[in-house]
């Protein structure tokens, strides 16, 4: 039996409730915001979390400088049309696209995250 139903994914980052209105906004998840916090939540009750920290450095991807330490894969059907949407919402085309079937971006707060072809 499972203790748990959904895992959260928790992002640092300098403001989380702009973070989690970027990521809300690309997956079309419920925001909620607290002093410190968000959440975004999809109907199915899977989670990402977002928690301010002083001083938050965003990662240097691809060195290791200031390591990524995590990144988000996002499935879409049609690479441009995501790019297109991503971009829209405040995301950076990061300038190392190392693959073919999936792009790198950055989100606001700088976390790499890739949009990947199913």
């Amino acid at each position: 039996m499972a203790i748990a139903r959904f895992p959260s994914i928790v992002l640092d980052c300098p403001d989380p409730a702009a973070l989690a209105a970027f990521y809300g906004a690309m997956l079309d998840w419920k925001v909620e915001i607290s002093p410190g916090w968000a959440d975004v939540r999809a109907e199915y009750g899977q989670c990402l979390s977002f928690q301010q920290v002083e001083d938050y450095a965003a990662p240097r991807w691809p060195g290791q400088e200031v390591p990524q330490q995590m990144h988000l894969d996002v499935i879409v059907d049609d690479l441009d049309a995501g790019e297109a949407a991503v971009l829209e919402l405040g995301a950076t085309r990061h300038q190392h696209q190392p693959g073919q079937t999936f792009r790198v971006f950055l989100d606001p707060a700088g976390h790499p995250f890739c949009l990947c072809l199913d």
